[in-house]
């Protein structure tokens, strides 16, 4: 539930939804506003809980621009627009931030100082993700009500160091209380430890996109941050189908009975044929098959009219467009992989043709899908197969972590080893994946004839096991050791665009702080600018006189200088 009543007549006539956040009318009781003396302490963590989960997993359109995802649009123009940050913006400024100050206004009152240490991380954190995605957003001068119609936008940069002294009081707290956890914590269940790894991690987080070599050294030096897969930071979905909805999204876009969304073509091939080993071997990803769900087992020769190719009505590899060669030479068109991995390319804007039984859907990792074992079935069945959406959503995994430190090695000459952190952080990856075959164990322990008349169990014959981590992690290193300076580079961050799946604003911030992978997935046709940042809603520039729009081309404040993007 959320403890923020909108009332229309008063929106209307103040004309804002969103900066404004008008929670202090000047009146002595207002009966509209949160009343900190009459709520529920449980149910305002609970609401703070799942607001803050509204806003960090709406992260789509970051992720497409990371090739992770798959938008259809023709130009960047398009698919970025003053509406794409409204859901983000008034949950925040709405929802999220109200409930929180209410809830520490709440718990003061009788100390229950881990509430109000795990709200301030969570507040700190929802806060760095508005810079993350659009730079400078009010601060200082936002929830005031009346008193402040219009909020001025602090600095990014301000932010996020407002940001990261909350992050500090949230670790003193945690460190000193004795007070009890919340009845129900969703996130670490309650381990005061866990929640202060956490914050020093978010520190991590935050001196890796400001560049920041000493605060990083520090960090790490010091120990606490999240380095093993029981500190994890996530989201765990339900399977209950209505009222309410509890499932991942990737499982209620898939598995029910609507059309699916399309699958990233340059993202399946970086797991299906983009590695080649030393040896000049292709060589696949262990994850794939838990990443994807093939529901045809060839994206080759399919009826005519279910393709959506643009430069040809099939995927003609001869008219693969010529300019995708300065950027990757080897990428396929209009398709990821000639068994079944049908997506499509980036920034492919074609209408949608009948191809809600072809194109490949979301797997069991991390949306609770279903495991690929070459059943090559529809996965629109009303929610009954696979995971029934008991998926997570990933926000720092240890997987994560141990990657962004092999990126700080590396882009800025941090202390560690960053081929030990890389091949680490791939381990850490392969085993969270692996860990959702427990959703799946009427798949797993399924027998099944193959073509010669062998009988096998698909645990045993698809899915991952020791031997193929192994090889994969050494493959992985045999390719880091022979790659150049920049190589390197593109290793580590290929490698975390695969571990962040679920993510799609770490992805995005990996690629604008990087460059890298250098040779990534072009878009299909001339798509425009790459976005550098969103624009302002459009249900704050409307309203704010204190605000003018930026342009997708302007830059976060950690980014400044970042790489040319394409």
């Amino acid at each position: 539930m959320k403890f923020v009543n909108k009332v229309i007549i008063v929106l209307f006539f103040l004309g804002s939804i969103s900066a404004c956040d008008m929670w202090d009318m000047d009146l002595q009781d207002n009966p509209n506003a949160i009343n900190a003396d009459g709520a529920s302490l449980a149910d305002l963590y609970n609401s703070v809980q799942l607001g803050f989960n509204d806003q960090l997993s709406d992260d789509y359109l970051p992720g497409a621009l990371a090739r992770m995802y798959m938008v259809v649009s023709y130009t960047y123009q398009n698919a970025s627009t003053a509406n794409t940050m409204n859901g983000i913006w008034n949950n925040a400024y709405s929802e999220l931030y109200p409930d929180i100050d209410a809830l520490i206004t709440l718990a003061e009152k009788n100390n229950f100082y881990v509430h109000i240490a795990t709200a301030k991380i969570m507040k700190a954190y929802s806060l760095m993700h508005l810079v993350d995605l659009m730079g400078d957003v009010p601060y200082t001068e936002a929830g005031q009500g009346t008193v402040v119609i219009s909020p001025a936008s602090d600095a990014g940069a301000d932010v996020y160091a407002a940001a990261e002294v909350m992050l500090d009081e949230a670790i003193n707290m945690l460190d000193t209380t004795t007070a009890g956890s919340p009845n129900l914590d969703l996130y670490y269940g309650g381990s005061k430890t866990k929640w202060a790894t956490l914050a020093k991690t978010l520190k991590l987080r935050a001196a890796l996109n400001k560049g920041d070599k000493a605060a990083f050294d520090a960090i790490v030096s010091a120990g606490d941050i999240i380095d093993e897969a029981g500190e994890d930071f996530q989201f765990q979905y339900g399977t209950n189908r209505v009222n309410p909805n509890s499932r991942h999204w990737m499982y209620n876009n898939a598995y029910e009975t609507g059309d699916a969304s399309y699958q990233n073509n340059y993202y399946m091939w970086l797991l299906a044929g983009e590695k080649v080993d030393v040896a000049g071997d292709e060589f696949r990803d262990p994850r794939l098959r838990y990443y994807f769900y093939r529901q045809k087992n060839n994206s080759t020769s399919q009826d005519a009219t279910t393709y959506g190719c643009h430069w040809s009505q099939e995927p003609d590899q001869s008219k693969r467009p010529t300019f995708w060669d300065a950027y990757n030479t080897r990428v396929p068109y209009c398709y990821a992989a000639e068994d079944g991995y049908i997506g499509r390319d980036h920034m492919n804007g074609e209408g949608t043709p009948p191809d809600g039984p072809i194109k490949t859907s979301w797997g069991l990792y991390p949306g609770g899908g279903d495991f690929d074992y070459d059943g090559f079935t529809d996965t629109r069945k009303a929610g009954t197969t696979g995971g029934l959406g008991a998926g997570i959503q990933p926000y720092l995994l240890s997987s994560f972590v141990k990657l962004m430190q092999a990126e700080a090695v590396l882009s800025m000459g941090a202390a560690g080893d960053a081929k030990a952190l890389l091949l680490e952080g791939i381990q850490l990856s392969l085993t969270k994946v692996k860990s959702f075959e427990s959703l799946v164990g009427s798949t797993m322990s399924k027998t099944l004839t193959l073509k010669n008349g062998d009988v096998v169990k698909v645990s045993e014959f698809y899915a991952m096991n020791a031997a193929d981590q192994a090889d994969y992690i050494a493959k992985v290193g045999a390719i880091y050791d022979a790659a150049s300076a920049s190589g390197k580079k593109d290793v580590v961050a290929k490698e975390f665009l695969i571990a962040a799946y679920g993510n799609g604003l770490e992805a995005y911030n990996m690629y604008r702080r990087t460059g890298a992978p250098s040779d990534i997935g072009p878009a299909l046709d001339a798509a425009g600018s790459f976005p550098t940042i969103f624009l302002y809603p459009l249900d704050h520039i409307s309203r704010n006189g204190n605000v003018t729009q930026q342009t997708l081309t302007d830059r976060v404040f950690w980014n400044t200088s970042g790489p040319a993007l394409y």
